[in-house]
């Protein structure tokens, strides 16, 4: 891929960068002031009474854990098994507030809680009725849970979880920036053409795929919010907007620049979302995504399309094994199911939107159904430090993405050889 050598930086100078970072702390700070206002508002009663919703359960050996969520906090607490709580389910629930503290409160928290009860005549939200038509269009559970997640960043159960962590495809499952990019570039050519007649007809002298990428964004953000602000959503559709205006003004798009101003802007912005791992993970998958580009530009796209999918796969294991262990030989298939998948999540949509949802359902449960030995390896702590701060060296030194690429070949040898 080559990149514009005429595209402009965003920001050059040294005050530029401090008028941008003061302006961004400012935010920060003010962000951070009003989540402890809200924390205080919280603790300033020992019982505090609010309504939420589940939007997953636990289950563990006798009880189990809801996790729930309002607009203002993301919390979790335990229940006996014998009460009948399910997704989607919306509660009243007085709450412990004594022993959490505002870190907690910022990153979501466990609290005990009592006098837990349904709320009456509850209406279905729109989120319900969405998944509810997808639960008609399978017979398995599992897989109408796994399509709730993928549309809708539902949360996946246990067992699901646990299967595509075995398969090394966990990053399909969390909508990120490559299901945003499905999203925005089927909404955008199904615009294009109605949007062509109106065009030519009425304002011929506007920018027509420009007016087409703004209602784009404008959908994009209607389900960004729909979805309730998914942290790797959230940064993907930042760069989405970035990279619309960036583009407009011949701003170099495809830079590390870029990405961190997207880190940052989310971070004053949504400042409780600095602790969220789901976040990092995605900002460290485009860290490598702009390595690659930037190092092996010399390949043919074909050459790039083929390397890229396994090189990104066995680049991001020493990252994803630090936190989870989760190994199996089955993984090697990741990168083969990954290029697989982008056929498969826009058929999928397709599918669903005209009620045959359940049309591979069959390959589905094949899929989850294998049985493979799995195993946890996990990312030595001093490994895993010196290896992200390659990784950030390797942006301006070659012989550190040289080295980078050693220590990932050396720990895929070594964690995919340690049982045998």
């Amino acid at each position: 891929m080559k990149r514009n050598n005429n595209s402009l930086k965003l920001l050059y100078t040294k005050k530029d960068w401090s008028i941008f970072l003061s302006f961004l702390s400012a935010i920060f700070i003010v962000n951070v002031s009003v989540l402890y206002s809200q924390y205080l508002d919280f603790k300033k009663e020992e019982l505090y009474f609010t309504n939420a919703e589940i939007s997953n359960v636990y289950s563990k050996h006798d009880y189990q854990v809801l996790k729930l969520k309002n607009s203002e906090i993301t919390f979790f607490t335990s229940v006996s098994k014998k009460e009948n709580y399910h997704l989607f389910d919306r509660v009243n629930i007085t709450l412990v507030t004594s022993d959490i503290e505002f870190f907690d409160y910022t990153k979501g928290f466990y609290a005990k809680s009592f006098n837990l009860y349904l709320q009456e005549h509850q209406e279905e939200s729109l989120k319900e009725k969405l998944s509810l038509s997808i639960k008609t269009q399978h017979k398995d559970e599992k897989i109408s849970r796994l399509f709730d997640a993928l549309f809708f960043a539902v949360p996946l159960s246990q067992q699901l979880r646990d299967i595509c962590a075995t398969y090394g495809i966990s990053h399909l499952i969390a909508i990120s920036g490559f299901h945003l990019g499905v999203i925005s570039f089927v909404v955008f050519w199904i615009l294009y053409y109605p949007y062509t007649l109106v065009h030519g007809k009425y304002f011929p002298y506007r920018n027509k795929k420009f007016d087409i990428l703004m209602m784009t964004s404008l959908l994009l953000l209607s389900y960004l919010i729909f979805t309730q602000m998914v942290p790797s959503l959230l940064r993907a559709f930042v760069m989405f907007i970035l990279g619309i205006y960036f583009l407009r003004f011949n701003f170099k798009l495809i830079s590390f620049q870029t990405l961190l101003i997207t880190v940052l802007f989310i971070i004053a912005f949504f400042p409780e979302y600095l602790f969220l791992l789901s976040l990092w993970f995605s900002v460290i998958a485009v860290l490598y995504i702009f390595l690659f580009l930037k190092y092996f530009d010399s390949l043919s796209k074909v050459g790039q399309f083929i390397f890229f999918n396994f090189w990104i796969y066995l680049v991001m294991n020493p990252v994803s094994h630090y936190f989870f262990g989760d190994t199996a030989l089955i993984q090697f298939l990741s990168p083969i199911v990954t290029v697989g998948f982008t056929l498969f999540y826009p058929l999928e949509i397709l599918f669903h939107l005209i009620g045959f949802g359940g049309v591979l359902d069959g390959l589905i449960q094949w899929a989850i159904s294998v049985k493979t030995n799995s195993y946890e390896v996990f990312t030595p702590m001093w490994f895993f430090y010196g290896y992200v701060l390659l990784s950030f060296l390797s942006i301006v030194s070659k012989k550190a993405f040289v080295l980078l690429n050693i220590m990932f070949v050396v720990f895929n040898i070594y964690i995919y050889t340690s049982q045998t």
